[in-house]
């Protein structure tokens, strides 16, 4: 493993808040069982807890234990856009802290097709949280030097690498209904 993800990996472990290059933006993510690193998280980003964050995955069966109790139709829904940009609500079964889901009774998961993303989240053994690497109400981080800039030491690690291609953060769809949030 290459040092920058066992960094990285570490950092996760001690409840820290780290930054990577999704498909579109660069993120910023911990632990999703860890409530502090999600509390913290919170915080660093000046978000309003009620609108929720993202899980991030490199392979759906990271996301075994939040999809439990969805039916066939509907995991054929998400095998079908997965790996790649899209961001399904999918109901909670229970497992999600209030601090990943907000005021919803949806949780957003996504299985990335970033090979960094994936390579990390391999690493790390799960998913991770997933939320734009920025200050609420400011524009997403599109570097590794933005995401510097913006939180200085105040992030446990930064996995550097290109961003996926993508020009925007990914769609955001309801799994029950079909619809689409974000385009």
């Amino acid at each position: 493993m290459r040092q920058e993800y066992a960094a990285a990996v570490a950092a996760l472990q001690r409840g820290g808040i780290i930054a990577y290059p999704t498909e579109g933006v660069w993120g910023l993510g911990c632990d999703p069982d860890n409530e502090r690193a999600l509390a913290a998280l919170i915080a660093l980003k000046g978000r309003a807890s009620e609108k929720g964050l993202i899980l991030i995955a490199g392979d759906i069966r990271q996301l075994s234990t939040w999809l439990e109790g969805i039916d066939d139709a509907a995991m054929a829904r998400l095998i079908a856009t997965w790996p790649g940009p899209n961001t399904w609500l999918v109901p909670d079964n229970g497992r999600a802290s209030p601090l990943l889901r907000g005021k919803h009774s949806t949780l957003a998961v996504r299985v990335s097709d970033h090979p960094l993303v994936q390579t990390l989240c391999a690493a790390w053994g799960g998913p991770l949280v997933s939320t734009s690497a920025n200050r609420a109400g400011e524009p997403a981080a599109m570097s590794a030097e933005q995401v510097r800039e913006t939180f200085g030491t105040a992030l446990d690690g930064i996995v550097d690498g290109p961003l996926g291609g993508r020009d925007r953060p990914s769609t955001i769809r309801d799994l029950m209904s079909n619809r689409t949030l974000r385009a």
